[in-house]
C-alpha cells in the first residue's frame, strides 16, 4: 500500500513525473481539467499536488486537504497557487525555477538573432509573395558588445553563448565578484555604463522594486545609437512605454520581447511595432524544459515528504508552538537589521558574519540567521526568497556566511551583531530587546545608537557642527515630512556623528538632493521597511 498519495491536476510531462510514479512509497492519480468543486470531493485524501499554470489552487482547496503536506508548480511561477493561505496551514509550495534555464537562455539567443536578421518580417513578406532582399538587410553581432543586466544561471548562459558569437560581453549585476567576471571573461560595469557601450542589451533579474523600470527612460536617453533590447525574463524590467518612445525618436534600433507588462499583452502599437520581435512567453516552452520542472518537483516532492529537505519553497511554513517565546521578538530584529543592513550599504556583501551574545547564543539561532539573510536578500532577488531557501539562495551568489557564538554581551543579556563586508566597504549593525522598549538597534559601526526599526528611516553621516540639526528640520519641513523621533550617536564633539530619524513618510528625491548640499552632510540613507 502507497505510503503517500500524489495528484496531478494539470497536464504534465510523463517522463519527468516518472520518479514518483515507479517509487513504491507513491500513489500518482492524474486528473486534468477538474472544477474546484471536484477537486474539493477528493483533495482531501492526498499530501501532494502538481499544478502547472491552468488549474487555480484557492484557500477553500487548502483547507479541504486536510492531509495537504506540499504543493508543486512544474514551472517557475505560483500565481495561480495561494501562497498566503498554503502557509497559514502549514503547506509547503515549491517550484521549478531551475527547469528553464537551458530553455530561456536559447530562446535569448534566438530572439537576439531574430531581431538582428529582421527574420519574423523576412518571413511574413517572402510568404505574402514578396521577394524584397535589399529591405531586410542584417548586422552582424561578431565584434559587437553585449550588455547583460543580471548574471545568474540564465544571464552567464547567455553570456557563454554570445562569447562564441565573438561578442564582447559586458555586465551588471550586484552579486558578481570580481574573481566570478574575471573567470567568465565579462566586464563589469554599472547600468549606466552598459547603456553608453552596449550594441545589444538583455536582461535576466527578477522583478523587484530595484529592478522594474531599470530599463527605462533614463537608460535610453544614454544609449548607444543602434542598441537593440531583448528581454526573455520578466515583463516590467522594461518600461514599455519609454521603449516605443526610444524606438519611435530613433534612440535605439528596435526591441524583441517574450514578455510584457501586461500578459496577455493588450498594447497593440507595441505588439504591432515594425522593430520589435513579439513571442507569447516561450521562454520555457520546450519539450526538454517541461521534463526538466516535471523532474524537479518530482525529487522534491519525495525529499520533503521523506528527508524533510526543502530546496525551492516559495513560503515558509508556520512557526507553530516550536519557536521559544523568549526568541521571537529576536526573529524580528533579526529581519529588520536584513532589511537596514542592505539599504545602508552601496553594494551587497561578498561576506556575511553573525555573532550572537548571552543568552541567546544557547538557543538554535538558525532561524534568526535565516530570517535575516532572506530580508537581505529580497531587495535583489524578490519575493521568492524566503527562511527555507535564504541559505540557498545565498550560497548561489558566492557569499559566504559566519556564524559564532559567545556567552557574554557586554551590557546585554542578549546580543545580535552583524558584519557585512565587500571590497569596497563594511558595515557593522548591533540589536537587542529591552524589557519594556522592546526591539533595538543600538550599533552603527562606530557610533551606539538606540534606533527602534520603522518603516521609514533616514541615517545621514556628519559633521558636528552647531545649528545642522535645524537646516535638516527646517529643509523636512518644507518637503512636509514629519519626525517620530531623532537620535544622534557621535564619537566627539565637533566630529564625527551619525544622525538617525524615524519618519512618518518616505523622503522623495528631491528633499534628498536638498539635504544633501547641507554644509557638513554626506552619506545620506533612506531605508524604507514597509
Amino acid at each position: 500500500m502507497n505510503q503517500f498519495k500524489v495528484l496531478v491536476l494539470d497536464p504534465v510531462n510523463e517522463e519527468g513525473l516518472k520518479e514518483l510514479v515507479d517509487h513504491p512509497n507513491y500513489g500518482v492519480d492524474v486528473h486534468i481539467g477538474l472544477a474546484e468543486e471536484e477537486i474539493l470531493n477528493i483533495v482531501h485524501g492526498y499530501q501532494a499536488l502538481i499544478v502547472r499554470s491552468q488549474t487555480q489552487i484557492t484557500e477553500t482547496i487548502i483547507q479541504y486537504a486536510r492531509n495537504l503536506k506540499v504543493i508543486a508548480r512544474a514551472g517557475a511561477g505560483v500565481d495561480n497557487i495561494d501562497v498566503d493561505a498554503a502557509t497559514k496551514y502549514g503547506v509547503i509550495v515549491i517550484n521549478a525555477p531551475d527547469g528553464n534555464t537551458i530553455s530561456a537562455t536559447e530562446h535569448t539567443m534566438a530572439m537576439m538573432l531574430a531581431l538582428t536578421r529582421q527574420i519574423p518580417a523576412a518571413h511574413k513578406a517572402l510568404s505574402e509573395g514578396k521577394w524584397d532582399r535589399k529591405k531586410y538587410k542584417g548586422t552582424e553581432m561578431y565584434g559587437k558588445v553585449l550588455g547583460i543586466i543580471g548574471v545568474g544561471k540564465i544571464g552567464f548562459g547567455v553570456a557563454k553563448r554570445a562569447q562564441s558569437f565573438g561578442m564582447r560581453v559586458i555586465a551588471f549585476d550586484p552579486y558578481l565578484s570580481d574573481e566570478k567576471a574575471q573567470e567568465a571573461e565579462i566586464e563589469k560595469m554599472e547600468v549606466e555604463e552598459i547603456a553608453s557601450n552596449a550594441d545589444f542589451l538583455t536582461v535576466h533579474t527578477p522583478l523587484t522594486p530595484q529592478t522594474t523600470g531599470i530599463v527605462g527612460e533614463s537608460f535610453f536617453a544614454r544609449a548607444k545609437p543602434g542598441l537593440k533590447i531583448v528581454n526573455v525574463a520578466r515583463g516590467g524590467i522594461i518600461d514599455e512605454t519609454a521603449l516605443l518612445s526610444a524606438l519611435d525618436e530613433g534612440k535605439i534600433e528596435g526591441a524583441a520581447l517574450d514578455v510584457f507588462e501586461e500578459e496577455p499583452p493588450s498594447n497593440k502599437k507595441l505588439l504591432g511595432h515594425p522593430r520589435i520581435v513579439v513571442t507569447p512567453h516561450l521562454g520555457a516552452s520546450t519539450v526538454e524544459a517541461q521534463e526538466k520542472v516535471a523532474t524537479s518537483v518530482s525529487r522534491e516532492i519525495i525529499d520533503i515528504l521523506e528527508n524533510d529537505t526543502v530546496i525551492h519553497a516559495v513560503n515558509a511554513p508556520r512557526m507553530g508552538d516550536t519557536i521559544n517565546d523568549e526568541l521571537k521578538p529576536y526573529i524580528n530584529i533579526a529581519t529588520h537589521m536584513g532589511g537596514v543592513a542592505i539599504q545602508l550599504m552601496n553594494r551587497p556583501p561578498s561576506e556575511v558574519k553573525l555573532k550572537y551574545h548571552g543568552e541567546l547564543a544557547l538557543d538554535d539561532t538558525s532561524l534568526l540567521t535565516r530570517s535575516f539573510v532572506a530580508n537581505m536578500l529580497k531587495p535583489h532577488l524578490g519575493e521568492t526568497v524566503n527562511i527555507i531557501n535564504a541559505l540557498y539562495l545565498l550560497q548561489e551568489q558566492d557569499v559566504t556566511y559566519k556564524v559564532e557564538k559567545r556567552g557574554k554581551a557586554h551590557g546585554y543579556s542578549n546580543y545580535l551583531e552583524v558584519e557585512l563586508l565587500n571590497g569596497e566597504e563594511s558595515l557593522t549593525l548591533g540589536a537587542s530587546v529591552l524589557n519594556g522598549y522592546g526591539e533595538r538597534i543600538v550599533k552603527i559601526n562606530d557610533f551606539q545608537v538606540d534606533i527602534k526599526p520603522t518603516n521609514h528611516l533616514l541615517f545621514i553621516n556628519h559633521l558636528d557642527r552647531p545649528g545642522i540639526i535645524g537646516e535638516m528640520g527646517i529643509t523636512l519641513g518644507r518637503y512636509n515630512v514629519n519626525i517620530a523621533s531623532m537620535q544622534l550617536g557621535r564619537t566627539d564633539a565637533g566630529g564625527s556623528a551619525l544622525l538617525s530619524l524615524s519618519l512618518d513618510q518616505s523622503v522623495n528625491q528631491e528633499a534628498m538632493d536638498e539635504l544633501g548640499q547641507i554644509e557638513g552632510f554626506h552619506n545620506l540613507k533612506q531605508v524604507d521597511l514597509s
